[in-house]
């Protein structure tokens, strides 16, 4: 059963192994992992605008066959759409990206897993844990 998204910095942390604590964690929690489709697009970004593009996108697609990749769909949308007008109301808007994987976490009732407590905390109903200490 899935109980935790992976937020973009976390996929990367884990993919380096850095803090060392983040690859046991990782495979300790597996079978409860998935990522956004929206965090592989930036993971993507990332590795195309690398100088060894083959490589990283490589470790990319091993990294995501050990967990569930979840497409973002209309009710993630849904509740993206919320999260950045909640927020925007208030003062405090975050990224969109971060939105965009903010709102596919909370659709389906996921813990986000970040280093970027900070701007997911704003998000009223999502639960948040940083795994990166």
């Amino acid at each position: 059963m899935l109980k935790y998204m992976l937020d973009t910095n976390i996929a990367i942390f884990t993919i380096k192994n850095k803090p060392v604590h983040m690859l046991p964690l990782f495979n300790e929690n597996q079978s409860m992992l998935c990522m956004s489709s929206i965090a592989l697009m930036e993971l993507v970004y990332g590795a195309e605008k690398s100088t060894k593009v083959a490589h990283n996108l490589a470790v990319i697609e091993s990294f995501c066959s050990r967990l569930t990749l979840l497409n973002y769909d209309d009710r993630a949308a849904y509740h993206s759409g919320q999260i950045r007008a909640e927020l925007a109301k208030q003062g405090q808007p975050i990224g969109p990206y971060d939105a965009m994987i903010a709102g596919h976490a909370r659709s389906l009732g996921l813990t986000i897993v970040t280093n970027n407590v900070k701007e997911f905390s704003k998000v009223e109903g999502l639960k948040v844990v940083d795994w990166s200490k």
